[in-house]
């Protein structure tokens, strides 16, 4: 029996790998040994022969004893403990996975990082670190990591964290036609995207942006009704695992023996009226992601098992005395309370908060947001008008005291209560009306709008909520920040009351329509092809300080349709 390794200067204990066949180092490459294999089976030996692994650390037990665990694994591993011969490496040779320390003398994990993707944009890297912060771990992922390993570590650890990243490696190797199986199996409906041009949604649209490549926990916060479910749509869609299924848990629906029944499946005869063996969500979700919301509300023994998941893949059904499965799955965790007061009550378990809360991501609720009123209001009955009046019937205008009223509502229910409200609206509008205060069916803030007819201009932005983000900012920078915000707004708000008419869009606002297109074109805005709505162009890059809009929408199985 092999003896394990232990590095003794990071405290790494690594001990001889237990489920992977062994292979000689530099063994030859398989054709086709690419294709990932079904889930909830392991990656195959001659899969695991063409993934060339990179570990780079300046402590040499460390990186020895890596490298026997993933080379006991059957990987093509190759060692380096200098942060310039490395550097000189990934530059002339490309690696599928990258294993690098963030802190090293000469160079460090990140220049190491960002030259490895400039060799191959598909290299999935993953930084080692004795001193983990979020501060760190988010400014990794944001220079292009797809995961944090914090020190010390297992061999556990480290074999279901390269595993993770294999199965991505596979995955996105497969052909189109392979990817689109999946995809017609688990993820109906239309992709995700946000709208918004609220600074604060801005920030947390950016941010999850940047961590959809990776596959870092995330953890969202935000009222209930903000939109955290769509973030997590949405930055499972920006993912590599987005060909594979997404699935939604809500913590606080199910009572506590159903709900860990339905997490991790159940063994026949577990309990009463289990009359067969069952999967549970977490195996239905191998090589997709599992948002879990409300996560405060789930039990303090479901918390630990979902840890185990989460550190090593391993799932045991309710009534097993086995592994069923191992499982390879992204967490996004959410919730409407604090967190962090729910960890010092006892309520949520340290060990497995932190390990969730990689990224955190916060949704502001709607009402500081009001900017985003109107055009969601608009959309909104837009596509409730179709939906339940058809394509060939006129469409009601919202009237400027509707607007009003909207936008100086409370929203305690954000932009779920929006949407029912608007909803309301298509259902008993007159075609081609004009739908007014009355017809919005507000049952309270109400007292600031006024008579109808009367009171101030329609609410679009508070003045605090750019210039609180320009206070530090010098003069030119800050006058450009506002009027590339100007300008999106402005179009953003005059092709959707053209209702995607470009000739129309430019008699109002008094400039020729090859300038109405250059300005589009410049802020990464493009017309809907199914609707007329602005959206933003696919392929454009957000400007990097500029306020951006997304717009759209998605329709999670049994929710109907939404937008944030």
């Amino acid at each position: 029996m092999e003896r394990p390794l232990v590095s003794r200067h990071s405290g790494v204990l690594l001990p001889p790998a237990r489920n992977g066949g062994s292979r000689a180092h530099g063994a030859p490459r398989v054709p086709g040994a690419h294709r990932a294999a079904p889930a909830g089976e392991a990656v195959a030996p001659e899969a695991k022969a063409c993934i060339r692994i990179l570990v780079v650390d300046d402590e040499y037990l460390l990186r020895e004893s890596c490298a026997q665990v993933l080379r006991h694994e059957g990987y093509e591993v190759t060692l380096c403990g200098r942060g310039e011969e490395a550097l000189d490496l990934v530059k002339r040779r490309a690696f599928d996975i990258l294993l690098v320390d963030l802190y090293m003398s000469q160079v460090d994990g990140l220049t190491l990082l960002r030259a490895a993707l400039t060799t191959n944009r598909d290299t999935i890297g993953i930084v080692m670190t004795g001193n983990p912060s979020v501060d760190s771990s988010v400014e990794a992922l944001v220079q292009g990591a797809w995961d944090y390993l914090p020190k010390p570590f297992s061999a556990t650890h480290l074999q279901v964290l390269i595993g993770r990243a294999v199965h991505t490696l596979l995955v996105a190797r497969e052909t189109p036609d392979q990817q689109a199986e999946p995809e017609r199996r688990h993820v109906p409906g239309d992709k995700p995207t946000l709208l918004g041009t609220a600074p604060a949604f801005r920030r947390a649209v950016e941010l999850a942006r940047k961590v959809a490549p990776t596959d870092a926990s995330v953890f969202i916060t935000g009222e209930s009704g903000s939109g955290k479910e769509m973030i997590a749509q949405f930055i499972h869609h920006h993912s590599r695992r987005s060909s594979r299924p997404f699935i939604a848990v809500n913590c606080a629906a199910l009572p506590e023996g159903l709900l860990e029944s339905e997490m991790f499946g159940h063994r026949k005869g577990a309990f009463t009226g289990a009359v067969r063996d069952k999967p549970g969500l977490l195996e239905a979700a191998h090589g997709g992601t599992l948002f879990l919301d409300e996560l405060i509300e789930m039990s303090k023994p479901i918390q630990a098992k979902l840890l185990r998941v989460i550190q090593d893949g391993v799932v045991r059904r309710v009534g097993s005395e086995t592994t069923d499965a191992i499982v390879n799955v992204r967490f996004i965790a959410a919730t409407n309370g604090d967190a962090e007061a729910a960890v010092k009550a006892g309520q949520l378990r340290e060990d497995l908060y932190y390990r969730l809360r990689v990224v955190p991501i916060h949704v502001p609720p709607l009402r500081e947001r009001p900017e985003d009123i109107p055009p969601l209001a608009e959309y909104f009955l837009s596509t409730y008008w179709v939906r339940h009046r058809g394509e060939g019937t006129r469409s009601p205008k919202l009237a400027s005291t509707a607007l009003r009223a909207l936008c100086t509502y409370p929203w305690r229910g954000n932009v779920r209560e929006l949407q029912n409200v608007i909803e309301h609206v298509a259902v008993v509008a007159e075609p081609g009306s004009d739908v007014r205060v009355g017809d919005l069916n507000l049952h309270a803030g109400l007292e600031a709008v006024g008579a109808e007819g009367g009171g101030g201009p329609v609410v679009s932005a508070p003045s605090g909520s750019l210039i609180s983000t320009l206070l530090e900012e010098s003069y030119h920078a800050g006058r450009e920040r506002v009027i590339a915000q100007f300008e999106r707004q402005y179009l953003t708000w005059l092709v959707n009351r053209a209702t995607g008419n470009m000739s129309k869009a430019a008699r109002i606002a008094g400039v020729d329509r090859t300038t109405l297109y250059r300005l589009m074109e410049r802020h990464g805005l493009q017309r809907s092809p199914s609707t007329g709505w602005v959206i933003e162009r696919e392929t454009a890059a957000p400007p990097p300080d500029a306020a951006a809009a997304d717009w759209g929408q998605h329709a999670p199985a049994g929710k109907g349709e939404g937008a944030v």
